[in-house]
């Protein structure tokens, strides 16, 4: 299996992108569960990470809490919103493979935030897609170049059939090109 380069540095920014992409994403978990702070507690360790520079046990337990908000919430825009905070929190453990599985933990936070304002829009109205296109071309446009990198020494991700894969696709295609 390739391996890739990861600097902390690297780690940083996209840590920092991952963090501003779920805040947009993160009051919809927070208007469901406005009593459990893991989310947030979550974007606030990944910022303290990208910081201070130092991986954690806290900041990967602050990522599991997250994770298990989202299970624990009864809204599927709330759990979108929750997974892409446990994502953000997550970013600085991706491991220097050249796996699709690992340019998912890249895209994570963007894409599942994307999924989140897209579920809250369709309770709301029609099911429209156009918000979760809209929050992924939001990603795209703030991309620092080192995430664009990082993701080109990836394998590219192929098209799915589900939304979310076709979320992944769009950032994923995009942030390539």
């Amino acid at each position: 299996m390739d391996e890739v380069t990861i600097s902390e540095e690297d780690r940083r920014l996209l840590g920092l992108w991952a963090a501003d992409c779920v805040e947009r994403a993160l009051p919809l978990f927070e208007a469901k569960a406005p009593s459990d702070s893991r989310p947030r507690e979550a974007i606030e360790g990944i910022r303290a990470f990208v910081r201070e520079g130092k991986r954690t046990a806290r900041l990967r337990s602050l990522a599991w809490a997250a994770h298990a908000a989202a299970r624990e919430v009864d809204d599927p825009a709330a759990t979108a919103a929750a997974r892409a905070a446990c994502h953000a929190a997550a970013t600085p453990y991706i491991h220097p493979l050249a796996t699709p599985h690992q340019s998912k933990h890249v895209l994570g936070p963007a894409v599942y935030g994307a999924l989140a304002h897209e579920l809250a829009a369709a309770e709301n109205a029609d099911g429209n897609t156009v918000v979760g296109d809209e929050e992924i071309r939001w990603a795209i446009e703030h991309a620092p170049t080192a995430v664009r990198e990082l993701l080109r020494r990836m394998p590219a991700r192929r098209p799915g059939r589900s939304r979310l894969d076709t979320l992944y696709y769009a950032l994923d295609e995009a942030l390539r090109h």
